[in-house]
């Protein structure tokens, strides 16, 4: 059984720091790929970065790249996205989400379970 659960996000000034994490409390991660998708206030859900099952394998949207990273740790059971170089359009509710498989990159139909997401507000 997979129930993602997203942590981390809050009220941050922009140029701040964030780390997003996303833990499971049954099985285990280490058999799916990961991928952070972000969705600001009227606006569509947009990709903002992925990571492969063996966590050898990254990808990051345009937007963020150079200030997010993604990470895991298959023995924690977690993945997560440090967030530097906060702007305020990075403003949106971040959601976690599996899929079965190595490897999905940016396409939000491969992936089978999603989080409840956490909020993260850049204040300007």
């Amino acid at each position: 059984q997979v129930q993602l659960v997203e942590s981390g996000g809050g009220l941050v000034q922009a140029g701040g720091s964030l780390r997003l994490s996303c833990a499971n409390s049954g099985r285990s991660l280490s058999s799916y790929a990961m991928a952070w998708f972000r969705q600001a206030p009227g606006k569509e859900r947009e990709f903002v970065s992925a990571i492969s099952r063996a966590g050898s394998l990254t990808s990051v949207a345009d937007s963020v790249k150079g200030r997010f990273t993604i990470s895991r740790d298959n023995a924690k059971n977690t993945v997560y996205l440090q967030m530097n170089s906060l702007k305020p359009e990075d403003t949106a509710v971040y959601y976690c989400a599996a899929g079965s498989g190595s490897w999905f990159g940016d396409r939000p139909e491969r992936y089978n379970y999603w989080g409840q997401g956490t909020r993260v507000t850049v204040s300007s």
